[in-house]
């Protein structure tokens, strides 16, 4: 898996795709939930659920009908009194930050691959390209070489690319939709 860390940033970097107008400290806030939320699953490990069960470390909690559902239920608890027309928009939001969380795991070096399509197939898939280091499960565990390894991976491979992606939502934003180019004469 990728770090807390590196599923927080990413997040952050989808929401800065969204308009000024909805984001809020609840926004961020259960955007970075949603990012990590499928971790939760490393709760099998201690109830015996072998790696690749159902249940599993990255089997359903890290496919896509998953992030839908945690998407659609996350906008109906928290934005329930929003506009029709937002709720969409919302639903999108959660669902992209938590299915953010599988596409980065698809990335990394490490473990038994990703359940993209549980219930449905549960089979597990990396990506090709695998450029990120899989963090250590457990704090203590992090907190080592093979941690300081993870970052590194991390910053260069999800950092930076976020960072960038978020300065040039930023330019893109500050550019006025009703401004018409001139021409030279």
């Amino acid at each position: 898996m990728a770090s807390l860390f590196g599923h927080a940033i990413t997040s952050i970097a989808i929401g800065s795709s969204f308009s000024n107008t909805l984001q809020s400290w609840k926004f961020w806030t259960l955007g970075v939930f949603c990012s990590i939320l499928p971790d939760a699953d490393v709760i099998s490990f201690s109830l015996g659920i072998p790696y690749d069960h159902f249940w599993g470390h990255r089997g359903f909690t890290h496919s896509f009908l998953f992030a839908f559902i945690i998407g659609l239920l996350v906008t109906i608890l928290f934005f329930g009194k929003t506009r029709a027309s937002l709720k969409g928009v919302y639903v999108l939001f959660f669902t992209l930050c938590t299915a953010s969380h599988s596409i980065l795991d698809a990335m990394t070096d490490g473990g038994l691959g990703v359940a993209f399509f549980s219930p449905f197939d549960n089979s597990r898939y990396f990506f090709h390209w695998r450029p990120i280091k899989v963090s250590p499960i457990g704090a203590s565990n992090f907190f080592s070489h093979w941690g300081k390894r993870v970052l590194i991976s991390e910053f260069s491979w999800i950092a930076i690319p976020g960072l960038l992606y978020m300065l040039f939502m930023k330019l893109l934003k500050k550019i006025d939709p009703n401004t018409k180019p001139t021409r030279p004469n």
